[in-house]
């Protein structure tokens, strides 16, 4: 399976409710979770539960662990793919069995890490050497280290832009639609897919963008309180504005109840997609897709949200799924000796053409256009995401689901009553009632 909806945890993901009922968790832990300075000191036997099912599933994980075997020859791996990762782990975390090794899924809220999870340092000591630490942050203390980032953007066929005679990179939404527009009435390809039956694509990809807009590392931060997030003008209304523009412009696919994730990237690959709404790490899988079709992957390019502050595109970087340890696992050290040579050393991010959580190592092939064409990456704030969290669970939202996205593709389509203005106004009601009452 690739990385699919399981992203919606992730790539970035904003951690969205508690765990109902959850038994399994007693007291927080106060023991950090550190490996010998030694590898050789190192052993245990480890379980390392994950969301890359096909990772595991052709002998790529297998394969990093033998590597991490070369150095840490006392540790015994198992891996355990689970397929709906976020269903599944929900219901291990009512146990104490929820492997020794985890990606820390978005039904755990942020405020509750300490009951479930080892820390692994405190923000001070981790800060200055990953990235993303504050998503994992709770009272000073980190519980995840981030496999890797991702950075926001749009995925697209060059060559199908290119027939349509679209020379530049849309730097306003409207123009990104009349760039579409182009693609409908030039080519045979469909302009946009929204991937609306999988589901994913319409959470983490366009919630992410958030801060794409206004350049603002901390525009996430502030949809702590009863702002209106979608009143006018604000990155959320520009946002969801251009899915609905996208889809009531007829410039995606004509029955959205019929995607197919797996099946888009080899349509996006063959020049039958314009393109797709999805985080960097999709560059890679878009052009293994091309070269098995037969297509040129080069032509599989990689474009920034259609905003720009003061001529500049920005572009959100987000973390993907964190690595924390079970704060009942025997073997901590051997746990947390897994996380950190898996960050660093098993080349995962580089394999995955991704941002790497190591704050000094290089930017990904994957983001050359971003990095030749001046996009700023801005790196999003977690400060507030518990709290942001907690009012859109209050309000039944659901930023990091697809169900109010699909609401407004329905809306689009004609498939659903209702018009644009008096849906997000509904929103910012939902909203600023929870943010009122949230926490309280």
């Amino acid at each position: 399976m690739g990385k699919t909806k399981t992203l919606m945890g992730t790539f970035l993901a904003v951690t969205m409710a508690a765990v109902a009922g959850c038994s399994g968790a007693g007291a927080p832990s106060t023991e950090t979770a550190t490996a010998p300075a030694d590898p050789g000191d190192v052993s245990g036997d480890i379980k390392v539960l994950t969301h890359r099912t096909d990772l595991v599933q052709d002998g790529t994980m297998d394969e990093y662990a033998a590597e991490f075997n070369k150095t840490h020859p006392g540790v015994k791996i198992r891996f355990q793919a689970l397929t709906d990762y976020e269903g599944e782990i929900k219901i291990r975390m009512n146990t104490e069995d929820y492997g020794d090794v985890l990606m820390i899924p978005a039904v755990v809220a942020k405020n509750d890490y300490p009951k479930f999870f080892a820390p692994l340092g405190t923000a001070s000591e981790l800060g200055p050497k990953y990235r993303f630490t504050d998503k994992a942050e709770v009272n000073g203390k980190v519980y995840g280290i981030a496999q890797f980032g991702t950075a926001n953007g749009f995925v697209y066929n060059k060559s199908v832009w290119k027939k349509a005679g679209i020379q530049e990179w849309p730097a306003t939404p409207d123009a990104f639609t009349a760039a579409l527009k182009k693609i409908k009435d030039r080519t045979d390809a469909v302009p946009y897919y929204t991937n609306f039956k999988d589901g994913w694509p319409l959470s983490s990809p366009w919630t992410n963008s958030v801060g794409s807009v206004t350049c603002d590392a901390n525009a996430f931060d502030k949809l702590a309180g009863p702002v209106s997030p979608w009143r006018p003008g604000s990155e959320l209304h520009v946002i969801d504005t251009l899915l609905y523009d996208i889809v009531d412009g007829g410039l995606a696919e004509k029955d959205p109840t019929t995607t197919n994730w797996e099946s888009s990237k080899n349509l996006l690959a063959k020049g039958e997609i314009g393109g797709m709404l999805l985080g960097s790490w999709a560059v890679t899988q878009m052009r293994d897709a091309a070269r098995k079709a037969g297509a040129d992957p080069d032509d599989i390019g990689f474009m920034p949200f259609p905003a720009q502050r003061g001529g500049t595109f920005c572009a959100t970087l987000a973390s993907d799924y964190q690595q924390a340890v079970n704060v009942r696992s025997e073997d901590k050290g051997a746990a947390r000796a897994w996380i950190d040579w898996f960050t660093e050393k098993s080349g995962y991010a580089q394999r995955e053409g991704a941002v790497s959580a190591v704050k000094a190592a290089a930017m990904p092939s994957t983001l050359k256009s971003y990095v030749d064409n001046d996009v700023r990456l801005v790196e999003r704030s977690e400060a507030e995401t518990g709290k942001v969290n907690d009012i859109d669970n209050a309000a039944e939202i659901g930023l990091a689901k697809q169900d109010y996205r699909r609401q407004l593709i329905d809306m689009a389509r004609g498939a659903r009553e209702g018009s644009l203005k008096d849906f997000f106004a509904d929103l910012d009601k939902r909203w600023d009632e929870a943010a009122r009452t949230a926490g309280s």
